[in-house]
């Protein structure tokens, strides 16, 4: 595409600041909470809403129905000699509770401080949308785009991504495409904008511990028959030492280990620790030993429960020796280890540690494997002009300990690059009350996307 051409696009986005802000205050006006039913018809009011607008600027979308929430896809003109673009993102949302911990009510988008505050602003509504509006301004002031884009809008990423993979094994041909790009991760700190290129992935499990028939009062019994609860802790307590090693046997045979190059790099990056344990008012980090706080966060496989139940949690005293006791914990994996072997492992490390007079039941949740993306992709350098244009910084080049399923479903399946092009701050609050989305980084996400589809075309013909 030409100069004048570019220009044009990034006029238009001027010109259209404060109704791209409306619409995206529109979108954050609708619960749409996947994980409770009640809100079922609000999620599919916000499907609604992406069919109409993007129809409302020449597209034709569709709504493919699923047995959870639908899915929207549209895309735009094939471009010849051009590459494919396949974007994701989600409309759903997380549940908003606790309520009483926001500052103004959580479907009602209030700007403080030139940023909006609303559920979904930053997860993933608002980040979204920033790759909807350039889309918009380019066929607004061009007719087409220098790529094709396919845009893939899900309603369940908060609840699993259920449906997803059986749209994408049935839909291939109709999603194949060069390379994909999400918005659903964040900058590295404010003014220095990122491309993550590695994620972490997940194994999630419960384990349920039985031991006598009913309660039982702990003085008549307590210290003749096993409590379900001291057992829970002192079998988790076993999964990681004083080191913060993971014991499981053959945890770590598939890790690989870091880079000089990478240590380097992820330690020249402006990381405060100090800062850090202030924001999060704590005195100190932990972890695996020998290893920074961003290399464990990014690239260390990690252990934490979640959630741990059993015996009186009422008020005043009920000395009981509790019939049964339960958790949920997971690990987090890195690129290369095995969730089904993990899973077999684990099984037999708690079954060795079961004392006498316990049943254990493990339940095996959801898991992903971890992912790493070449660092030498045309597509990703040319994500870092876009990003550069957009932002008005070169990015710098992470890692990010959370998971997204669906990312290593990109991968294998459609043989596409991810790009994984994060407009948010790691305070934004996602999934927690007060979430927020700078309205100043939206459009600049904006402008980087619209940047984008001219380098990715240009870095496709370069590599011929």
């Amino acid at each position: 595409m030409s100069a004048s051409a570019v220009n044009g696009v990034f006029e238009y986005l001027e010109q259209n600041r404060q109704r791209a802000e409306g619409e995206l205050f529109e979108l954050l006006r609708i619960p749409s909470i996947s994980a409770d039913s009640k809100f079922a018809g609000d999620v599919r009011r916000a499907a609604d809403w992406m069919v109409e607008h993007l129809n409302g600027f020449g597209l034709e979308a569709e709504l493919h129905e699923t047995e959870g929430h639908p899915i929207v896809y549209a895309e735009t003109a094939p471009v010849a000699g051009a590459p494919v673009v396949l974007v994701y993102g989600h409309y759903d949302v997380q549940p908003p509770d606790p309520l009483d911990l926001w500052i103004t009510p959580p479907f009602e988008p209030t700007v403080r401080d030139g940023k909006v505050f609303a559920r979904g602003a930053t997860d993933d509504k608002g980040q979204m949308l920033t790759h909807v509006k350039s889309v918009e301004a380019w066929l607004a002031t061009n007719k087409k785009l220098p790529v094709q884009v396919k845009l893939l809008i899900e309603g369940e990423e908060e609840v699993g991504s259920e449906h997803l993979e059986s749209f994408l094994a049935s839909n291939i041909e109709k999603l194949a495409c060069d390379c994909v790009v999400i918005s659903d991760t964040s900058q590295f700190a404010p003014g220095v904008p990122a491309i993550t290129y590695g994620l972490r992935g997940i194994a999630y499990y419960e384990i349920h511990l039985t031991g006598p028939n009913r309660d039982l009062h702990s003085g008549v019994f307590g210290g003749a028959v096993t409590n379900p609860v001291n057992a829970l802790s002192d079998m988790l307590s076993t999964i990681v030492d004083d080191a913060g090693r993971i014991q499981i046997p053959g945890f770590y045979d598939e890790v690989a280990p870091l880079t000089e190059q990478e240590r380097e790099e992820f330690g020249a990056l402006p990381f405060d620790e100090a800062e850090y344990c202030k924001q999060l008012e704590v005195d100190g980090t932990t972890g695996e030993a020998g290893y920074s706080t961003l290399e464990r966060r990014w690239t260390r496989p990690s252990f934490d429960v979640h959630g741990i139940w059993g015996g009186y949690q009422g008020e005043g005293e009920k000395t009981v020796l509790p019939s049964h006791a339960a958790a949920k914990f997971s690990f987090r994996l890195v690129p290369n280890q095995d969730p089904e072997k993990i899973t077999a492992n684990l099984r037999a490390w708690l079954e060795k540690h079961v004392p006498t007079g316990i049943k254990m039941e493990i339940v095996e949740s959801h898991r992903a494997p971890g992912v790493v993306f070449s660092l030498d992709s045309p597509y990703l350098q040319a994500a870092a002009d876009a990003i550069e244009i957009g932002f008005g910084n070169r990015p710098v080049f992470i890692r990010e300990g959370g998971s997204i399923p669906i990312v290593s479903t990109f991968a294998d399946k459609l043989g596409a690059d991810v790009l994984l092009l994060g407009w948010g701050q790691n305070d934004d609050n996602l999934h927690s009350p007060n979430e927020k989305f700078s309205l100043a980084d939206f459009h600049h996400g904006i402008s980087a996307s619209a940047a984008l589809w001219d380098r990715l075309a240009t870095a496709h013909q370069n590599t011929k």
